[in-house]
């Protein structure tokens, strides 16, 4: 009986300087091709940034490279078991920015961060009632699942969070202020512009939701739902004592861990859906998205004309909505 090879997925960052990130980027792409990965990496001249797939063999072999660089010697490879690949390509990308605030004073997280908290001292931080928890990351990702209690930034994307926080200052004011993200890279420079804004106790969780949930002692208590990652699972377990599905289907509301893109792509905005509801609305988010010529998944299933109008009739019908 044939065994089915074995699959790792790493994530990884390391803020360092890198002298020219256009002629590294070029050179770590011919390298992580020619080891057979797939993933997504950024290089910056602050670092690395990446996530990566491939055999265990593939994988070691890209471990054992980068440690030998004395640049990332002391670099935190998470592993997640995999049965297969997690990404389609191979892409090594130059940017200005690992992370992308654009901030007018950036922060080097080598001279300011925030306090970097074990697993176990972030879950007994987070039962401490002078605690207040910020979510580094984005809506649809909170969505999905978060910590117990956390706030959740009415934002879309990395960049619009120091605005958030200025906006939303007493929300934090006075308090002890815990952050956290998937990896921890958002929180390397997100804790440390806290800091910076006059938020004196600021915490962060070190390595982020991926470590948490792995290790031995908090097995991820106190989170709920999923964690969205970037790559084709979408999602990952993380609370290994109990499952509490937070995700709330965008159609009506009922507990939903799937996501799926608008089928408009002009939209193609992510919402969480059934397989049922997908196929009720056509997977379009509206009316406008459900009856665009650019409709993928009228194109999928090859919907007539009649089809299209059979469905919103029921939509209409079922929701006591007109349709325009």
């Amino acid at each position: 009986m044939e065994t089915k090879e074995k699959y790792q997925v790493l994530l990884y960052y390391q803020y360092v300087h890198i002298e020219d990130p256009e002629e590294y980027a070029r050179e770590h792409l011919k390298f992580c091709k020619e080891v057979g990965l797939k993933g997504r990496i950024l290089v910056a001249h602050e670092g690395i940034n990446g996530t990566v797939s491939g055999t265990i063999e593939q994988t070691n072999t890209y471990m054992e490279m980068m440690h030998n660089d004395e640049r990332f010697a002391d670099m935190v490879f998470k592993i997640d078991e995999s049965d297969q690949h997690t990404f389609k390509k191979m892409h090594v990308r130059p940017r200005p920015e690992l992370v992308t605030l654009r901030l007018e004073d950036d922060v080097n997280p080598k001279e300011t961060t925030g306090q970097y908290l074990s697993p176990q001292e972030f879950n007994q931080a987070l039962q401490d009632e002078n605690t207040v928890v910020l979510d580094a990351r984005n809506d649809y990702e909170y969505d999905l699942g978060h910590f117990r209690g956390a706030i959740r930034p009415d934002i879309h994307t990395f960049r619009d969070l120091p605005d958030w926080v200025r906006e939303n200052k007493e929300k934090l004011e006075g308090k002890k202020v815990l952050t956290y993200c998937t990896g921890g890279i958002r929180c390397e420079k997100f804790s440390g512009w806290l800091k910076k804004e006059g938020f004196d106790d600021v915490g962060q969780l070190h390595g982020g939701i991926v470590t948490y949930g792995k290790d031995p002692e908090v097995q991820g208590e106190l989170w709920d739902g999923q964690l969205y990652v970037f790559d084709e699972r979408i999602s990952v377990p993380v609370n290994r004592k109990e499952h509490v599905i937070v995700g709330k289907d965008y159609f009506d509301g009922e507990p939903c861990e799937r996501y799926v893109n608008c089928a408009n792509p002009e939209c193609n905005k992510q919402i969480l859906c059934s397989e049922e509801n997908e196929h009720k609305y056509m997977r379009g988010c509206t009316h406008e998205c459900r009856v665009s010529e650019r409709n993928m998944y009228v194109n999928e299933h090859n919907l007539t004309e009649e089809d299209i109008k059979a469905r919103l009739a029921r939509i209409a019908e079922e929701d006591g909505v007109t349709q325009a």
